[in-house]
């Protein structure tokens, strides 16, 4: 007789699951053979002690699967035909390793050349001091619970189906005035596209516009999602430093005058702080202008700005159409809602549809279809003016607590604006080191050092607090300074392999 799989009634597995799988485990790891007969469901239930039906589901999927082969008269055998590899590739997986063919595991080169060679600590999680985090403790759950349940109620049938690439016509037109209104951006409903962030906005962005090699100025130091976007799409990224005014133009077109984009990111400079300057804005798009280059604008999060009106973006002083405006909700709501939007010159709405048929389709509707009245009702404009003074009184508190402790060795930057400001610290300090130690202690402070491309010129830390509480944020200061005190105290080199 043969063995007979045994079972746990207590497990949360199903009882034909644990049959299936057993019975599977015994073929694979050649406990039961190819040919051998198996006993008879009745059998089975019978010394099991449970009912008959479970057995057939599982004797009915492992016929399926071609794991079993049934015998007109004769009854349930293992299948003959069972190729040996099978077997001893899963008796390799079932040892952790691989199933493929030794030597064989080829990936393409770029995943790997995305992959950072070190932990990072500081993306990990909330709290202080996390990059990214708004303050959602302020969101107002239940007012978008209530028009979530409204949309849930009263669902419209056509948004059950495929969506439009362009996005939810009622968003595109309630986002484009507000976008006209607040931000000073030139733009109608048809020229906006949905996306899932800003990150997927470049994303699409670079697909369309460059081709392998293409070079692209970015920002040195710059965002480095943008990087890595633009490092998927294989372009040929040519830093360009900033300096006080924002993006040096002259440098770039030193470096490469015939880019064929330049990301920058001209409101709230990523990471340093600073606002690009009106004449720097005009060199920008006559250098576009002449060079038929294109000028990718990621205004992330303007909205948050102290002690004065929003600047106005970029793409309103664009009189060329060479400005592709990104933004996103995921700062200024929560990061989990994963919207953001393009607004695209005319001549580029068909490019970027046809692309972005081929990657995801369309955003997801329902969410859509709630933000849309989330601004068309007012709530949207009453989330920012509330969110910007708390992220306003945060800032403050952060600002005070370090330099309080750390005093004029630690150079406040990019403080004006945003949900983050930057640490500069003495150039001989390890910043890297900061972070992991940092880190290691619940603290998450993101090393100015991973910004650049190439050899960092500063280093320093990038410290979040839109999303801090002030307690959190004393607390998070006095387990932080000591950590910078050791490594100014030190005087420990930075790496030279940065």
């Amino acid at each position: 007789m043969l063995p007979v799989a045994s079972v746990d009634p207590l497990s949360r597995t199903p009882l034909y699951r644990q049959l299936y799988e057993s019975y599977r485990d015994a073929i694979v790891e050649r406990r039961l053979r190819a040919g051998q007969r198996l006993p008879s469901t009745r059998t089975i239930a019978a010394e099991l002690r449970i009912s008959r039906i479970p057995v057939l589901n599982a004797f009915e999927q492992l016929l399926a699967e071609g794991y079993f082969e049934s015998r007109v008269g004769s009854g349930t055998y293992v299948a003959r035909t069972l190729p040996e590899e099978l077997t001893r590739a899963a008796l390799r997986a079932a040892d952790g390793n691989p199933m493929g063919r030794p030597g064989r595991r080829v990936i393409a080169r770029i995943p790997a050349a995305l992959a950072r060679p070190v932990d990072q600590p500081w993306f990990r999680g909330r709290g202080a001091f996390g990059v990214g985090q708004p303050p959602v403790d302020l969101f107002p759950f239940r007012v978008w619970a209530r028009i979530a349940a409204r949309h849930s109620r009263r669902t419209d049938p056509e948004l059950l189906y495929y969506g439009h690439a362009m996005g939810l016509p009622s968003l595109r037109e309630s986002l484009a005035e507000y976008l006209r209104s607040s931000r000073g951006v030139r733009c109608d409903a048809e020229q906006i596209m949905i996306v899932s962030g800003s990150q997927q906005a470049v994303d699409v962005t670079a697909r369309v516009l460059l081709d392998e090699n293409s070079p692209v100025w970015i920002e040195e130091p710059g965002y480095f999602g943008a990087q890595k976007a633009l490092k998927m799409a294989r372009a040929r990224m040519i830093p360009v430093p900033v300096d006080d005014e924002g993006l040096d133009v002259e440098a770039g077109i030193d470096r490469c005058r015939e880019a064929r984009a330049a990301f920058v990111t001209p409101s709230h400079q990523c990471p340093l702080g600073m606002t690009m300057s009106a004449p720097r804005r005009l060199s920008l798009l006559d250098w576009a202008r002449s060079e038929g280059a294109w000028i990718i604008e990621d205004d992330y999060d303007s909205e948050y700005r102290f002690g004065n009106l929003p600047i106005a973006a970029l793409q309103g002083l664009d009189r060329d159409s060479r400005v592709i405006y990104i933004g996103t909700f995921t700062k200024m709501l929560y990061p989990a809602i994963r919207l953001g939007y393009v607004v695209l010159p005319r001549d580029l709405l068909a490019p970027f549809v046809a692309v972005r048929k081929g990657m995801d389709m369309f955003s997801p509707t329902f969410h859509q279809a709630v933000l849309a009245d989330f601004i068309r009702e007012g709530h949207f404009d009453r989330h920012i003016r509330r969110t910007r003074s708390l992220c306003r009184e945060r800032r403050t508190r952060l600002v005070e607590g370090l330099e309080r402790e750390l005093g004029p060795v630690a150079q406040v930057l990019g403080d004006a604006a945003g949900m983050y400001l930057t640490v500069a610290l003495p150039d001989h300090v390890d910043d890297l080191s900061i972070g992991l130690r940092a880190g290691a202690i619940g603290v998450k402070a993101m090393p100015l050092s991973q910004f650049y491309l190439g050899r960092p010129r500063r280093r320093g830390l990038v410290l979040g607090y839109g999303g801090v509480s002030l307690p959190e944020i004393e607390e998070g200061v006095a387990r932080l300074v000591p950590v910078v005190r050791e490594h100014l105290d030190g005087k420990r080199v930075a790496r030279a392999s940065d």
